[in-house]
């Protein structure tokens, strides 16, 4: 069943009200209502909205002015038509009534068919104004959900990415001692030390990304080296040093923004702050971020992780190896840093342990650290 218009007259008579209400009910079949008052109509509109207000201009305790004000300024009530009934003929009557956002006029004494007229064109305005807020809404609500899933459906893809990265990064390094643990132990460190320092959230993700294939390119050093159960000869740890060099190019001249991100991870994370460090000897703030970040985070990790051929350092002491290269081999920034979330840092220590089958790995392909 079609539901009534509703039709809201305000007037401070009781004469005029009841005219407008039988011309209204005699030509249309609406449902009207009646308000003394400019608060009246506020209360009234505002608890059930009607289609079309008619609204006397000089009323008490709130005029129709600054009613039909009230009413245009709220979101609910917005969109329904104001016409100002008044004998005031003045222009500056009905330009404050525009200013206030009247949408018509009737003159007093009213004409019946120009009532009914202007009330019949205004309730279908109303009705179209209706519907397009409804298909307004209803299409925001369609996007907000469709964008939710695709959220989520990125979010899965990221995840599923991130681990691809961690098990091609793992795969690369199977022969070397490097665990599937280590490699998310040091790209949370890294990626927790670069939030500390003040890193967007869209470069923190990339870090996290990248920082597992910093030592991908350990895949082209040859296995008597890589293998080698005893200390590297001069000859040989220059080899093995090209590993920088091997990963940037098997990652260079993407056009992902967290490989490219990555390339620039695996040439330098073995940089050292006073200029020590390979392969192109770079100092200070020379050595992008990046990789000043996740050298200490590969470091703290390797030194303070068990492999067959050496035992973990002692926490304390783990740490005051990172102290004592602090503006040596590390960014002064970068360790204090790393130093004011210790908590988070052991957190994600004891998050990611070593599990049985990494040590089996590390046991079958022992190599020494250097």
């Amino acid at each position: 069943m079609k539901k009534k218009a509703r039709i809201l007259v305000v007037d401070d008579e009781e004469r005029n009200l009841n005219l407008m209400r039988d011309i209204l009910l005699t030509q249309e079949d609406y449902e009207v209502i009646l308000a003394n008052d400019g608060q009246q109509a506020l209360d009234i509109a505002y608890a059930d909205p009607p289609d079309v207000i008619l609204m006397d201009v000089n009323m008490p305790r709130k005029d129709g002015f600054e009613t039909a004000k009230e009413l245009k300024s709220n979101e609910e009530t917005k969109l329904i038509p104001i016409v100002m009934v008044t004998g005031l003929s003045a222009v500056e009557h009905r330009i404050t009534a525009l200013e206030v956002g009247a949408d018509d006029f009737l003159a007093k004494p009213v004409d019946m068919m120009e009532v009914v007229a202007r009330v019949r064109s205004l309730v279908k305005v109303k009705a179209y104004n209706d519907h397009m807020r409804d298909y307004q809404r209803a299409l925001e609500a369609e996007v907000a959900k469709r964008t939710e899933q695709l959220r989520r459906a990125f979010d899965k893809i990221k995840i599923v990415s991130l681990d691809t990265i961690y098990r091609l990064a793992r795969a690369a390094e199977y022969k070397d001692e490097d665990t599937g643990e280590h490699l998310q132990r040091m790209s949370h460190y890294a990626a927790a030390v670069a939030r500390r320092m003040g890193l967007n959230e869209r470069t923190i993700e990339a870090i996290l990304y990248a920082s597992p294939m910093h030592d991908v390119g350990k895949i082209g050093i040859p296995d008597r080296i890589l293998l080698k159960p005893g200390r590297l000869d001069a000859d040989e740890w220059e080899i093995m040093k090209q590993h920088t060099t091997i990963g940037a190019r098997i990652l260079g001249g993407s056009t992902g923004g967290f490989i490219k991100l990555a390339e620039v991870i695996a040439l330098t994370h073995h940089e050292r702050w006073e200029g020590g460090g390979y392969p192109q000897g770079l100092k200070g703030r020379q050595i992008p971020l990046v990789g000043r970040i996740v050298a200490i985070a590969d470091v703290f990790d390797a030194v303070n992780s068990r492999r067959p051929y050496k035992e973990a350092l002692p926490m304390e002491e783990s740490l005051q190896l990172l102290r004592d290269g602090r503006g040596t081999h590390f960014d002064p920034d970068v360790v204090d840093a790393f130093f004011s979330i210790l908590d988070e840092i052991l957190a994600i220590k004891d998050h990611y342990k070593d599990s049985d089958f990494s040590l089996l790995i590390q046991m079958a392909a022992p190599e020494t650290c250097q």
